[in-house]
């Protein structure tokens, strides 16, 4: 690459996307093109935004014309059902722009996916590393379509060699403002569990996302990689740091459809699909530490009890519950603190570097 990096967000007007834009203007050495849809809802100082469609049949002239060597693909649909509108996005979107950057010469893309493609099964190991074949289920659109475009991104690896594609899978995403899954699942008074079963939970903090994708943007990280927070928590001990009330159920009952049922199986009462509260979906990180040499400031406790603490400050504090969550919110980033110490001597290279 040249002295300065031509980098492609797709999706950038989302929150993820407008904060990844953020950090890698502050960086040196790069000109970021922002794509979407939607125009961002608030200026992003420095960015070259460009109002399309990643469907557009002229993005690899587009692609050619700003000499982008790396494409950020950020521009994702997230539905609970499945629907040919989310699908003609996500997937065959997914398609037409991977078609477009290899026509174009583009030198990297990087994908965001989900550790939960693996899906939720009574069979898997402990730990599930990255060729592990994936069984993740189809119930959801969002599910559905990030299998689809994970087994295109297996046929692009074949077809265009030259091409670097980096998938990093996430673990649930926990923060203000993620609107995930695991966050719906916990902002609810009650949390469904299914009687008998504790399954062991992993999750990531929204700010370690961004600083994930942007480590992976300025390294040479290849083929895919887990990225989820230390610390693997059972589901029981996870909603006791949120000051979650478990609501117990039988575990046919998500599986039902029947009218006696009917209430309880919808997706809103299940923002997590049954399998997961049921059975174990961890993902070895050891490529996240040795490949893309990132390690994430907060552990799975801290990002959850930050969530929590956000959560009781946005309804009625009190003069006691603020000191409370004054309190907790210090010691956390006093141990965050600590251990960015001991990092910083224990390797010779830059904090910008490691993540």
């Amino acid at each position: 690459m040249g002295e300065r990096t031509n980098i492609m967000i797709t999706g950038v007007s989302s929150y993820l996307g407008r904060r990844i834009a953020e950090q890698l203007l502050q960086r040196s050495g790069y000109k970021v093109i922002g794509l979407d849809g939607e125009k961002p809802s608030e200026e992003i100082k420095g960015l070259d935004f460009i109002q399309a469609d990643i469907r557009n049949p002229l993005i690899a002239e587009l692609l050619r014309t700003e000499n982008i060597e790396i494409v950020c693909h950020l521009g994702f649909i997230e539905s609970e059902h499945p629907s040919e509108p989310t699908f003609d996005f996500n997937v065959m979107g997914t398609m037409k722009l991977f078609g477009a950057c290899a026509e174009a010469g583009v030198q990297r893309i990087l994908f965001k996916s989900h550790t939960w493609v693996y899906g939720a099964l009574p069979n898997h190991s402990a730990f599930l590393a990255e060729d592990q074949p994936l069984g993740g289920s189809r119930v959801t659109g969002s599910g559905r379509d990030l299998l689809e475009i994970e087994g295109l991104c297996n046929r692009f690896r074949k077809q265009s060699p030259e091409t670097t594609l980096t998938i990093l899978r996430f673990a649930p995403i926990i923060g203000l403002n993620a609107d995930t899954p695991m966050t719906r699942f916990l902002k609810d008074s009650f949390a469904p569990i299914l009687l008998g079963f504790d399954p062991m939970m992993q999750v990531i903090h929204e700010d370690d996302v961004v600083v994930a994708i942007v480590q992976a943007v300025h390294s040479d990280s290849n083929g895919t990689i887990n990225i989820a927070a230390e610390g693997v928590l059972p589901l029981i001990r996870l909603l006791g740091l949120v000051g979650k009330l478990p609501l117990p159920v039988p575990h046919f009952v998500p599986y039902c459809r029947s009218k006696w049922f009917g209430n309880l199986t919808t997706m809103s009462h299940w923002p997590i699909e049954p399998d997961h509260l049921r059975y174990s979906c961890v993902a070895d990180i050891n490529k996240m530490y040795t490949e893309l040499q990132f390690t994430p400031r907060y552990t799975a406790e801290e990002a959850l009890r930050e969530f929590a603490g956000i959560r009781r400050m946005s309804g009625y504090p009190t003069r006691s519950t603020s000191l409370s969550y004054d309190e907790e919110r210090l010691r956390d980033t006093i141990e965050r603190r600590r251990r960015d110490k001991v990092r910083s001597a224990d390797s010779p290279m830059k904090p910008a570097e490691r993540g």
